[in-house]
């Protein structure tokens, strides 16, 4: 019975991590194959002629995928500079000082995420309606940075408390002033946190549509926005296309992160 077991748990084992095989790499394969499709009509399982004259319609002038990228990189950059001002601080401040309702501060930077996106960005669009915001860069940077505090706020306050006090003390005792203390030994060892977060923040801009969808159409086109456009207008070539040029920086940062974010840093985080 014994001997008979063993070969049925590796049958079942292989089996299982098949079908995670599948999930995970169907969609991508499914994807990849479109990306290189000239032609591909039903009820053909696969395409009847492979070429890459799509990826050369997306990357001419009319296609619009350069400045959509352009726009996408900006937003995401800008996005994660305003994300660091305020997270920076309110993280220090956070790891460091006995503040009063310190979990509830916590707790108020998730709220974005405890809410469905649809009526949160209805109600943004419609006050920055009133600002003057909406079709604006500004207005979109805006609201990615709302989703983007969630990563930086909670990361870098982890960060900050991960790093080692006895440091920091053996700085000021060697004659080191508070500021040349955080910026010589707490900002450098908290670097990596800090980098982590910044990734995170980045990567949530540049794969958000909803919010610039609300906020910036028509006059703010990213590259979520051209897939979007394309795949409803039935050109599933150029989506796939838009889609793999946005999966590209989202597989090498997940890299640099799952290499700078340990676990001691992830298990400072609520602490």
């Amino acid at each position: 019975m014994t001997s008979l077991a063993r070969p049925l748990r590796g049958l079942l084992a292989g089996l299982v991590l098949g079908l995670l095989a599948f999930v995970i790499l169907g969609p991508l394969v499914n994807l990849a194959l479109w990306a290189v499709a000239e032609r591909w009509y039903f009820p053909n399982r696969l395409p009847s002629q492979y070429g890459f004259a799509f990826w050369a319609r997306v990357f001419s002038p009319r296609g619009g995928a350069w400045n959509a990228l352009g726009t996408s990189v900006l937003i995401a950059l800008a996005t994660v500079l305003l994300s660091l001002a305020v997270a920076l601080p309110a993280g220090w401040a956070l790891a460091r000082l006995r503040m009063p309702g310190r979990a509830l501060v916590l707790l108020i930077f998730l709220l974005p995420q405890a809410f469905p996106n649809l009526p949160v960005y209805i109600n943004i669009a419609r006050i920055f309606y009133w600002w003057g915001l909406n079709g604006t860069i500004a207005g979109v940077v805006l609201v990615h940075t709302l989703h983007g505090l969630v990563f930086a706020v909670w990361i870098t306050t982890a960060a900050f408390a991960a790093v080692d006090r006895d440091l920091e003390e053996a700085a000021r005792n060697m004659g080191a002033g508070p500021l040349r203390t955080f910026f010589t030994v707490t900002l450098p060892l908290a670097g990596p946190g800090i980098l982590a977060a910044s990734i995170f923040v980045f990567l949530e801009s540049l794969d958000e549509f909803t919010g610039t969808y609300f906020v910036g159409v028509p006059d703010v086109t990213t590259l979520p926005l051209l897939m979007f456009n394309a795949a409803m207008g039935g050109n599933y070539q150029i989506a796939a296309i838009t889609a793999l040029i946005l999966l590209v920086p989202s597989l090498l940062f997940m890299a640099v992160i799952e290499r700078f974010l340990k676990a001691e840093v992830l298990a400072k985080v609520g602490t």
